[in-house]
């Protein structure tokens, strides 16, 4: 198993892995694939990708930003989805430590990830993540009108 960035062209099986866990095999739209590649292209996203028996089985999305309160660059894993006949392989295991290597390299001290449920919380804490005491999510959708033609 290899986990390399997935770039250009390269997104498209990653990207396909993810919209089937996360939406339900709906394909984004072309608009929103185009935004994907350009934010990779500037470095603001890494996407990377866990390959076994020549296929795309697990995928980590790493997203940069800059941290006032810490006073230097921040990341977040955005998803972090493994296929279910990979799950207990090593593959999540390999996708951490390549985020963990692609972080040092740019200079990134702190890295998250949100987290929606227990199995998930074990296994980040399994390789060494801790949980952010006090830290509560919120959110708030807004309606977006797509612009008459």
């Amino acid at each position: 198993m290899s986990v390399e960035p997935a770039r250009g062209a390269e997104l498209a099986e990653p990207l396909k892995l993810l919209e089937k866990f996360l939406r339900d095999g709906e394909p984004v739209p072309e608009s929103f694939a185009q935004r994907l590649r350009e934010a990779v292209g500037r470095g603001d996203l890494e996407v990377l990708a866990a390959h076994a028996q020549g296929r795309v089985v697990g995928v980590a999305v790493l997203a940069y930003r800059l941290s006032i309160s810490a006073a230097g660059p921040f990341a977040s894993i955005e998803d972090l989805y493994v296929e279910p006949g990979a799950r207990r392989r090593g593959v999540g295991r390999a996708l951490l430590e390549a985020v963990g290597e692609r972080c040092v390299a740019r200079g990134v001290s702190y890295v998250e990830a949100q987290v929606e449920d227990e199995e998930a919380a074990a296994f980040y804490a399994a390789l060494g993540y801790e949980e952010e005491p006090g830290v509560c999510v919120y959110s708030r959708s807004y309606i977006l009108f797509e612009p008459e033609a």
